[in-house]
Protein backbone atom coordinates (compact mmCIF):
# COMPACT_ATOMS: atom_id res chain seq x y z
CA UNK A 1 0.00 0.00 0.00
CA UNK A 2 1.58 3.02 -1.33
CA UNK A 3 1.80 6.35 1.32
CA UNK A 4 -1.12 7.71 -0.81
CA UNK A 5 -3.73 5.43 -0.95
CA UNK A 6 -2.66 4.34 3.04
CA UNK A 7 -3.61 8.54 3.58
CA UNK A 8 -6.77 8.08 1.98
CA UNK A 9 -8.50 4.63 4.12
CA UNK A 10 -6.35 6.76 7.28
CA UNK A 11 -8.76 9.73 6.02
CA UNK A 12 -11.86 8.27 4.72
CA UNK A 13 -13.04 5.91 7.62
CA UNK A 14 -12.05 8.18 10.67
CA UNK A 15 -8.89 5.73 10.99
CA UNK A 16 -10.54 2.95 10.84
CA UNK A 17 -9.62 -0.02 8.56
CA UNK A 18 -12.89 -1.64 7.34
CA UNK A 19 -12.54 -5.36 7.03
CA UNK A 20 -15.67 -7.35 5.67
CA UNK A 21 -16.74 -10.62 7.42
CA UNK A 22 -19.19 -13.13 7.39
CA UNK A 23 -20.02 -16.35 9.28
CA UNK A 24 -22.01 -18.97 9.15
CA UNK A 25 -23.05 -20.72 12.62
CA UNK A 26 -24.88 -23.62 14.16
CA UNK A 27 -27.54 -20.84 15.51
CA UNK A 28 -28.04 -17.26 16.87
CA UNK A 29 -26.14 -17.16 19.89
CA UNK A 30 -23.07 -16.17 20.07
CA UNK A 31 -22.37 -17.41 23.45
CA UNK A 32 -23.59 -21.14 22.94
CA UNK A 33 -23.86 -22.16 19.42
CA UNK A 34 -20.61 -23.19 17.34
CA UNK A 35 -19.21 -21.33 14.67
CA UNK A 36 -18.60 -23.37 11.87
CA UNK A 37 -17.15 -21.15 8.83
CA UNK A 38 -15.35 -17.57 8.86
CA UNK A 39 -14.09 -15.33 6.00
CA UNK A 40 -12.69 -12.04 5.47
CA UNK A 41 -12.24 -9.80 2.93
CA UNK A 42 -9.39 -6.74 3.29
CA UNK A 43 -9.90 -3.71 1.46
CA UNK A 44 -7.78 -0.92 -0.72
CA UNK A 45 -7.71 2.03 -2.17
CA UNK A 46 -6.41 2.53 -5.28
CA UNK A 47 -4.59 5.35 -6.61
CA UNK A 48 -7.09 7.20 -8.08
CA UNK A 49 -8.85 7.03 -4.67
CA UNK A 50 -11.24 3.85 -5.16
CA UNK A 51 -12.56 0.86 -3.13
CA UNK A 52 -11.63 -2.74 -4.05
CA UNK A 53 -11.85 -5.69 -2.33
CA UNK A 54 -7.84 -6.51 -1.42
CA UNK A 55 -7.06 -10.03 0.05
CA UNK A 56 -9.41 -13.22 0.46
CA UNK A 57 -9.27 -15.24 4.24
CA UNK A 58 -11.30 -18.56 4.71
CA UNK A 59 -11.34 -21.04 7.40
CA UNK A 60 -13.76 -23.63 8.59
CA UNK A 61 -14.16 -24.01 12.06
CA UNK A 62 -14.49 -26.69 14.31
CA UNK A 63 -17.40 -26.66 16.91
CA UNK A 64 -15.77 -25.66 20.42
CA UNK A 65 -16.26 -28.18 23.43
CA UNK A 66 -19.99 -28.09 24.60
CA UNK A 67 -21.20 -26.17 21.71
CA UNK A 68 -24.83 -25.89 21.07
CA UNK A 69 -25.82 -27.33 17.13
CA UNK A 70 -29.11 -26.18 16.00
CA UNK A 71 -30.32 -28.71 13.15
CA UNK A 72 -32.60 -26.26 11.80
CA UNK A 73 -29.36 -23.67 11.20
CA UNK A 74 -27.52 -26.84 9.61
CA UNK A 75 -30.17 -27.72 7.16
CA UNK A 76 -29.90 -24.26 6.55
CA UNK A 77 -26.59 -23.87 6.01
CA UNK A 78 -25.85 -27.23 4.24
CA UNK A 79 -22.63 -27.51 6.71
CA UNK A 80 -21.83 -31.08 8.31
CA UNK A 81 -19.98 -29.80 11.24
CA UNK A 82 -18.41 -32.84 11.87
CA UNK A 83 -17.82 -33.77 8.17
CA UNK A 84 -13.48 -34.90 8.45
CA UNK A 85 -13.65 -33.37 4.69
CA UNK A 86 -14.00 -29.50 5.68
CA UNK A 87 -10.89 -29.27 6.93
CA UNK A 88 -11.95 -27.39 10.15
CA UNK A 89 -9.29 -26.04 12.62
CA UNK A 90 -10.35 -24.77 15.85
CA UNK A 91 -11.39 -21.34 16.69
CA UNK A 92 -8.32 -20.47 17.82
CA UNK A 93 -6.52 -21.35 14.93
CA UNK A 94 -8.78 -19.57 12.46
CA UNK A 95 -8.55 -16.44 14.11
CA UNK A 96 -4.88 -16.40 15.11
CA UNK A 97 -4.40 -17.32 11.51
CA UNK A 98 -6.84 -14.82 10.37
CA UNK A 99 -5.89 -12.01 12.55
CA UNK A 100 -2.26 -11.74 11.08
CA UNK A 101 -2.93 -10.60 7.81
CA UNK A 102 -5.86 -8.03 9.04
CA UNK A 103 -3.14 -6.38 11.33
CA UNK A 104 -0.42 -6.51 8.88
CA UNK A 105 -3.19 -4.60 6.58
CA UNK A 106 -4.13 -2.51 9.32
CA UNK A 107 -0.62 -1.28 9.96
CA UNK A 108 0.33 -0.88 6.32
CA UNK A 109 -2.24 1.49 6.10
CA UNK A 110 -1.30 3.65 9.46
CA UNK A 111 -5.00 2.76 10.84
CA UNK A 112 -5.43 2.38 14.80
CA UNK A 113 -8.09 -0.04 14.53
CA UNK A 114 -9.98 -2.13 12.11
CA UNK A 115 -13.69 -2.10 11.82
CA UNK A 116 -15.79 -4.92 11.10
CA UNK A 117 -18.20 -4.73 7.92
CA UNK A 118 -20.94 -7.21 7.36
CA UNK A 119 -24.63 -7.84 6.24
CA UNK A 120 -26.37 -7.77 9.51
CA UNK A 121 -23.28 -7.07 11.16
CA UNK A 122 -23.85 -7.38 14.88
CA UNK A 123 -24.64 -10.71 13.97
CA UNK A 124 -20.78 -11.54 12.31
CA UNK A 125 -19.58 -9.27 14.81
CA UNK A 126 -21.07 -11.04 18.30
CA UNK A 127 -19.45 -14.66 17.00
CA UNK A 128 -16.36 -13.06 16.29
CA UNK A 129 -16.14 -11.61 19.64
CA UNK A 130 -17.67 -14.68 21.40
CA UNK A 131 -15.07 -16.93 19.68
CA UNK A 132 -12.08 -14.61 20.37
CA UNK A 133 -13.16 -14.39 23.84
CA UNK A 134 -13.08 -18.00 24.15
CA UNK A 135 -9.66 -18.78 22.58
CA UNK A 136 -7.90 -15.79 24.74
CA UNK A 137 -6.96 -13.76 21.74
CA UNK A 138 -5.53 -10.34 23.17
CA UNK A 139 -4.81 -9.03 20.03
CA UNK A 140 -8.10 -8.60 18.57
CA UNK A 141 -7.81 -5.81 16.10
CA UNK A 142 -11.77 -5.11 15.87
CA UNK A 143 -13.57 -2.17 17.58
CA UNK A 144 -15.14 -3.66 20.29
CA UNK A 145 -18.48 -2.22 19.56
CA UNK A 146 -18.20 -0.38 16.06
CA UNK A 147 -19.63 -2.20 12.91
CA UNK A 148 -20.18 -0.88 9.22
CA UNK A 149 -23.93 -2.94 8.07
CA UNK A 150 -24.16 -2.84 4.37
CA UNK A 151 -28.00 -4.27 4.74
CA UNK A 152 -28.60 -0.47 6.46
CA UNK A 153 -26.25 1.12 4.23
CA UNK A 154 -28.55 -0.73 0.92
CA UNK A 155 -31.46 0.29 3.04
CA UNK A 156 -30.10 3.98 1.82
CA UNK A 157 -28.66 3.56 -1.23
CA UNK A 158 -30.84 1.00 -3.11
CA UNK A 159 -33.90 0.30 -1.17
CA UNK A 160 -33.08 -3.03 -0.10
CA UNK A 161 -31.80 -5.13 2.60
CA UNK A 162 -31.78 -8.62 1.90
CA UNK A 163 -27.90 -9.38 0.02
CA UNK A 164 -28.92 -10.57 -2.97
CA UNK A 165 -31.69 -8.47 -4.08
CA UNK A 166 -29.10 -5.25 -2.96
CA UNK A 167 -26.23 -6.86 -5.44
CA UNK A 168 -28.53 -7.18 -8.12
CA UNK A 169 -29.49 -3.85 -7.87
CA UNK A 170 -26.26 -2.34 -7.81
CA UNK A 171 -25.36 -4.89 -10.87
CA UNK A 172 -23.20 -7.18 -9.22
CA UNK A 173 -23.99 -10.64 -9.97
CA UNK A 174 -25.18 -12.79 -7.41
CA UNK A 175 -25.52 -16.50 -7.56
CA UNK A 176 -28.45 -17.90 -5.07
CA UNK A 177 -26.63 -21.48 -4.94
CA UNK A 178 -23.70 -20.29 -3.72
CA UNK A 179 -25.05 -17.83 -1.13
CA UNK A 180 -24.63 -19.12 2.54
CA UNK A 181 -20.65 -19.94 1.92
CA UNK A 182 -18.71 -17.87 4.07
CA UNK A 183 -15.91 -16.86 1.57
CA UNK A 184 -18.94 -16.44 -0.83
CA UNK A 185 -21.33 -14.39 0.94
CA UNK A 186 -18.23 -12.14 2.38
CA UNK A 187 -16.98 -11.38 -1.56
CA UNK A 188 -20.28 -10.28 -2.34
CA UNK A 189 -20.78 -8.20 0.78
CA UNK A 190 -17.15 -6.65 0.19
CA UNK A 191 -18.14 -5.96 -3.54
CA UNK A 192 -21.62 -4.49 -2.41
CA UNK A 193 -19.78 -2.23 0.17
CA UNK A 194 -17.08 -0.63 -2.27
CA UNK A 195 -19.57 -0.32 -4.92
CA UNK A 196 -21.67 1.98 -1.88
CA UNK A 197 -18.55 3.60 -1.42
CA UNK A 198 -17.34 4.45 -4.70
CA UNK A 199 -20.78 5.62 -6.07
CA UNK A 200 -20.97 8.11 -3.02
CA UNK A 201 -17.80 9.15 -4.11
CA UNK A 202 -18.96 9.28 -8.25
CA UNK A 203 -21.81 11.66 -6.57
CA UNK A 204 -19.53 14.17 -5.24
CA UNK A 205 -20.08 12.92 -1.62
CA UNK A 206 -16.66 12.39 -0.60
CA UNK A 207 -14.47 14.18 -0.34
CA UNK A 208 -16.23 16.91 1.01
CA UNK A 209 -16.29 19.71 -0.70
CA UNK A 210 -13.93 22.66 1.02
CA UNK A 211 -11.72 19.45 2.26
Amino acid sequence: MSEHTAKLMQERFRGYLPVVIDVETAGFNAKTDALLEIAAVTLAFDDEGWLHPAERLHFHVQPFAGANIEQAAIDFNGIDPHSPLRGAVSEEEALKEMFKPIRKAQKEAGCQRCVLVGHNATFDHGFVMAAAERAALKRNPFHPFVTFDTAALAALTLGQTVLMKACQSAGIAFDGKQAHSALYDTERTAELFCWMINRYKNLGGWPLQGQ
